[in-house]
């Protein structure tokens, strides 16, 4: 049975519906290795236009639980583009002067400019996920920033800027399999965090927030992808596709000269 990319905008949404270990009907990775390589070629192609052109922006939005695959997607999928072009950017618990401002400040200052790809590994969304599920901040606080993450996105897709946003859906047993992979291994103990298991415990909450995003934040300009990511290498497949896809939509073209380079003689 398919499954689709693309959150519905026209129902509710519950992750329950979404197999987290769906693989399109593919059976391994060796299966997708060729169109995974042709993906990641055609998205080094676009970017190059992207840049050069210089008329629109794309905005990457990844979301998980911990241990999700958000670096795994940076580094598979994008880590072969020039990075003049592409930017990552990282968000933390906010600094002094973050806090001063309003919630989406940080987050607009690292929107892209025009010729940009820029990824948020977490984003926004964030203030609405674990400021919720830890109380961190009254309702009456975090339930009016759906509506201005809303504005917030309507406002960058009006001046140019594409949005692609990937909820990276894994199992709760799957998450426990690359917590304890972490731990086996010597060369992945710096990615492991006594705090991520305590968010652990969190789970059935952090997986009702993000029910809540995704129905009240998914919209026709700026909509959900649930990726099934249990998977690693059909998650980077499908990302990697939706990526090209975005792309292309845009319709670039390379800049004309300025001039006519016709009487331009190169001497020895």
């Amino acid at each position: 049975m398919s499954q689709s990319l693309i959150a519905p905008i026209d129902k509710e949404i519950k992750l329950a519906d979404f197999d987290p270990n769906y693989k399109g009907g593919y059976k391994r990775k060796r299966d997708v290795e060729g169109k995974l390589r042709k993906t990641i070629n055609k998205i080094i192609e676009l970017q190059e236009l992207l840049y050069s052109e210089n008329n629109n922006a794309l905005l990457i939005v990844l979301q998980a639980m911990d241990a999700g695959g958000k670096d795994g997607t940076i580094k598979h999928v994008m880590g072969a583009v020039n990075p003049q072009g592409c930017d990552v950017k990282n968000f933390k618990v906010p600094s002094a002067e973050e806090t001063a401002h309003d919630f989406l400040w940080r987050y607009h200052m690292a929107a892209p400019r025009k010729g940009k790809i820029v990824i948020f590994n977490r984003s926004y969304y964030e203030d609405v996920l674990v400021v919720r599920v830890h109380n961190l901040v009254p309702k009456s606080v975090w339930g009016k920033r759906y509506q201005h993450i809303n504005d917030f996105e309507q406002m960058l897709v009006e001046n140019g800027t594409t949005i692609l946003k990937f909820y990276l859906h894994i199992s709760k047993d799957e998450q426990k399999k690359r917590f304890e992979d972490r731990l086996n291994r010597a060369d992945k103990h710096w990615k492991f965090s006594d705090a991520d298991l305590r968010e652990r415990e969190y789970w059935d909450q952090y997986m009702e927030a993000f029910e809540t995003v995704l129905n009240k934040c998914n919209t026709k300009i700026a909509p959900w992808h649930i990726v099934p990511a249990n998977n690693k290498w059909y998650r980077d497949l499908v990302i990697g596709k939706t990526v090209v896809t975005a792309l292309e939509k845009l319709k670039m073209k390379y800049p004309e000269p300025e001039r006519d380079f016709s009487d331009i003689e190169i001497k020895d």
